[in-house]
């Protein structure tokens, strides 16, 4: 029997941290200052130590581009093992989607900044399609789990999460329709306050929140879709 010679390949870890900001779904990147690609743009993350889990890996290095109290939610995304996609030699990656809320300012080193997923600067490695997945993923989580909440402040009126859900998704999402899903599930609760109408008038606004900061799954089935204009 043949045998085949064990070869260990170096790990690393990788955050693609998504945030409304702006009005637009972005991530969070961080300009290399090094070979391969100096001056790209690339996620954060780093080489996984000998003695440590995939988890307390990314946390620690994500530790070093943000606060990692200011993500609210933190799920393993996928690995990639393409031998090519790193240019020194073959090098595995495990990716992980955080979530950090609309409104949140965490302090970020000088060399880091948000940047719109639908428009990434170009990016190191295969970091781009990294993060294009882990928005794929959070598109998909939207339709049928609580993890709008991660993305939302504590608290909201429902034209400020259909904005965020909006931007999230890449499409308008109708406020009533949004409502009255979420509110079915029971995922919303009233917080008995208003916020004043805008200068353009109208009835004060509720001011809701989601009623478990966990992720839950609501309806594996539903999905939302462009609501009317």
């Amino acid at each position: 029997m043949r045998c085949v010679a064990e070869t260990r390949y170096p790990h690393e870890v990788l955050g693609v941290v998504l945030s409304v900001r702006d009005g637009r779904l972005s991530a969070l990147l961080w300009r290399r200052a090094e070979k391969p690609f100096v001056g790209r743009w690339a996620l954060p993350g780093g080489i996984l130590g000998a003695d440590e889990r995939l988890g307390t890996a990314v946390a620690r290095h994500l530790a070093r581009k943000v606060d990692i109290q200011e993500i609210a939610h933190l799920e393993q995304l996928e690995t990639r093992s393409d031998p090519k996609r790193d240019p020194r030699g073959r090098v595995l990656a495990t990716a992980y989607l955080g979530l950090v809320p609309a409104g949140a300012e965490p302090d970020l080193p000088d060399d880091t900044a948000w940047h719109p997923v639908d428009a990434l600067p170009r990016t190191a490695f295969d970091h781009g399609s990294i993060a294009e997945s882990g928005r794929a993923r959070l598109r998909a989580k939207l339709s049928y789990t609580t993890i709008g909440y991660a993305l939302a402040p504590d608290t909201f009126t429902i034209s400020q999460l259909r904005d965020i859900y909006g931007a999230a998704l890449g499409h308008e999402v109708s406020a009533t329709n949004l409502q009255r899903v979420l509110l079915r599930r029971g995922v919303l609760v009233p917080t008995n306050s208003t916020v004043a109408p805008t200068r353009s008038g109208g009835r004060p606004a509720a001011v809701y929140r989601f009623r478990d900061r966990n992720l839950l799954v609501t309806n594996e089935f539903a999905a939302f879709r462009p609501g009317p204009a």
